[in-house]
């Protein structure tokens, strides 16, 4: 079997309305599909991480630089695909879009291989520990409005997602820390006092100002303070999980096992958060899922995207061994975005439903069975929203 073409499908459509998070506001949504070939008609399919203008670049990558280093070559060989890639592309991206680029590759040689073999991914990795995972919502997401306003939604929006029948709920911070302390004030009365929530910063804090919120936070009873810091400063991510008594999350920023070693051994986590369609794919995830392990660090995976990249997830977290183990060990849980997807709920020919299974699970949802990532991207759907 060989690679006879790797394509990108950049897609894209307007919001129903601007959300935001620390960062910036945006409008556009944005999913970036990888589709390997190969000469016996064995397709697979993967995700990029990035939006906008960040995927089309990527799509560059993909096409203009990866796959001419890759075509002719065996799709069962991942690991020495994977090395070939990073190997040529080391004086050029160790980090950022090139690994961004290339777990979409080794995502989709993933599916490939497991259509091959009749196994889903799950299996090829190795088994699955857990058959279905516990899902939190993530919303609560910024937007050009007033704290009051914003605040009342928040309280709202929080109300709705335990409604649901999510495990847990997930805010986005980013105002300024005393507007950020009234938002999740908010957040918890939306919830209930028997309710778990998280708060999500972006890296958008001083460590003096991250203190200050994740004090509050602290007194709200907030079970994670995410990425409260900017990714380098290693420094301050020590600082904090020494001198606050909630869980410091991060990580979705870092990539491949060597930036992963870094942070595990500056010992500032207390869950780590790695992002596959963004650290270098399924090859390099469990790479890094094996250092989180060795330095007891309880991994929930961050999740942005489509629904291959929601299949993906599902797989991994069915796969992943529990830490530390025991009668009723910690259990990962799944990331899903509230807010409106229609590159996850309309992209694949049988959508995964994960808002049904929620509701009607107990706010768990089953891992998928059949071979590869087991979904199948729906074609009209992606030549209606593909970018030119």
């Amino acid at each position: 079997m060989k690679i006879t073409r790797i394509a990108s499908h950049v897609l894209s459509c307007d919001m129903p309305e601007t959300l935001g998070y620390s960062q910036q506001y945006y409008r556009r949504r944005t999913a970036h599909l990888v589709e390997v070939e190969t000469d016996e008609g064995v397709t697979g399919w993967g995700e990029c991480f990035g939006p906008g203008a960040v995927a089309v670049a990527n799509k560059g990558i993909v096409e203009g630089v990866i796959q001419p280093m890759v075509l002719g070559a065996d799709p069962l060989d991942r690991d020495v695909i994977w090395h070939r890639v990073y190997n040529l592309l080391r004086d050029h991206g160790r980090k950022g879009m090139p690994l961004q680029a290339l777990s979409g590759v080794d995502i989709a040689l993933w599916d490939i291989s497991g259509k091959v073999a009749g196994l889903p991914l799950h299996k090829l990795i190795g088994g699955a520990h857990r058959n279905d995972v516990p899902v939190y919502g993530y919303g609560m997401m910024l937007r050009p409005e007033r704290v009051s306003e914003l605040a009342a939604r928040f309280r709202d929006e929080a109300a709705a997602v335990r409604e649901a029948g999510f495990v847990a709920a997930k805010m986005k911070l980013g105002l300024g820390r005393e507007d950020d302390v009234r938002l999740a004030e908010a957040v918890r009365r939306g919830v209930g006092a028997d309710f778990r929530f998280m708060a999500d910063a972006n890296h958008c804090y001083t460590t003096g100002d991250a203190f200050y919120v994740g004090r509050a936070l602290e007194e709200l009873g907030a079970y994670w303070f995410e990425e409260p810091v900017a990714p380098e400063d290693l420094d301050g991510y020590r600082e904090l999980r020494a001198g606050l008594r909630i869980n410091i999350a991060g990580g979705e920023t870092e990539f491949n096992r060597w930036g992963w070693r870094a942070i595990l051994e500056n010992r500032g986590l207390d869950i780590a958060q790695p992002e596959v369609c963004a650290l270098g794919g399924i090859s390099e995830y469990l790479r890094v899922l094996a250092l989180c392990h060795a330095h007891h660090t309880p991994v929930v995976n961050h999740v942005w995207g489509s629904a291959v990249a929601v299949a993906t997830n599902l797989h991994l977290l069915a796969a992943m061994p529990t830490l530390p183990g025991g009668l009723n060990p910690w259990e990962p849980m799944l990331e899903f975005d509230t807010t409106e997807n229609v590159f996850r709920d309309g992209l694949l020919v049988e959508p995964l439903d994960i808002q049904g299974h929620v509701k009607r699970n107990g706010g768990r949802v089953a891992i998928p069975t059949a071979p590869g990532l087991g979904v199948s991207p729906d074609r009209d759907f992606i030549r209606r929203y593909e970018m030119a």
